[in-house]
């Protein structure tokens, strides 16, 4: 039975979550924190799942970690998230009706079909290596690294089409959640055995873990923080799995250290 939970709990979690925007009453849907809530919600359901289906004993949360993934939890959720519509949907939108751009057809697409192009974002480039250096040196996998790093980056992979198209907006809340289950399963300290056609197509820590690698050319592979399909397709697909993650002799950055290791000299960030 446990066999069968972990090895079907992924795509399970991914389909409630469709199920649920795709059917969630207007006053939720209008309710902003709503969304926030259901993220947070799925982080800690997936943390939970690391005390019960350990995947490396090396990664186990300790206090020390734990905190640091919450101040990052709160800086995120509280204040980063907060700011950007102000910040940058807001200012795109404006000039989007400035200039008489229009993308009224995005809301007559399927619904998966819209959650699907939501879902579709700008993550790893090369001029963002400098702000999303830091999160590779966390020398450990749980739920929720993937909000670990840079302040700057997390305000960066933030960004998304919902500025750009118009769409439904219980179509941008289950976009943002799966992202969310989906960038926890791949950080998270779990023993998955999630089927081969999900593998496929989403990343799953097996694959996010060798991105994680220690030696620097190991980690060019495997970009996609939500679809590993994009990586086959492009040709960075590289199969294996890592157990030992970091950078720099796996050196962890303190909390300041993460938010001043952009100002660093190049030659310190390329270790390899």
């Amino acid at each position: 039975m446990k066999r069968i939970v972990f090895s079907l709990f992924q795509p399970a979690t991914l389909a409630l979550i469709l199920i649920f925007w795709a059917s969630a009453p207007a006053s939720s849907i209008g309710n902003a924190w709503t969304i926030t809530v259901a993220t947070i919600g799925t982080l800690a359901m997936v943390q939970g799942l690391e005390f019960v289906n350990e995947r490396n004993a090396s990664w186990r949360l300790s206090a020390r970690e734990f905190l640091t993934d919450l101040f990052y939890l709160i800086l995120y959720y509280f204040e980063i998230s907060q700011n950007e519509t102000k910040l940058a949907d807001e200012p795109l939108a404006s000039a989007k009706h400035a200039l008489g751009i229009t993308t009224a057809w995005a809301m007559h697409l399927p619904f998966v079909a819209q959650v699907a192009l939501t879902v579709f974002r700008l993550m790893h480039n090369s001029f963002l290596w400098w702000t999303h250096a830091p999160h590779h040196h966390i020398a450990q996998l749980n739920a929720a690294k993937g909000l670990v790093g840079n302040p700057v980056e997390l305000f960066l992979v933030s960004l998304s089409v919902t500025a750009i198209f118009d769409l439904t907006q219980n179509t941008v809340f289950c976009a943002l959640n799966i992202v969310t289950a989906v960038s926890a399963f791949a950080h998270a300290n779990v023993r998955f055995d999630p089927p081969r056609w999900y593998a496929y197509k989403f990343t799953t820590v097996e694959a996010h873990s060798l991105h994680h690698a220690v030696a620097y050319n190991d980690t060019r592979c495997h970009y996609a923080n939500s679809l590993i399909l994009c990586d086959r397709m492009c040709g960075t697909f590289r199969a294996g799995e890592g157990t030992v993650v970091g950078r720099d002799e796996r050196v962890r950055l303190s909390i300041r250290q993460q938010f001043l290791f952009p100002l660093r000299p190049r030659r310190c960030v390329l270790t390899e």
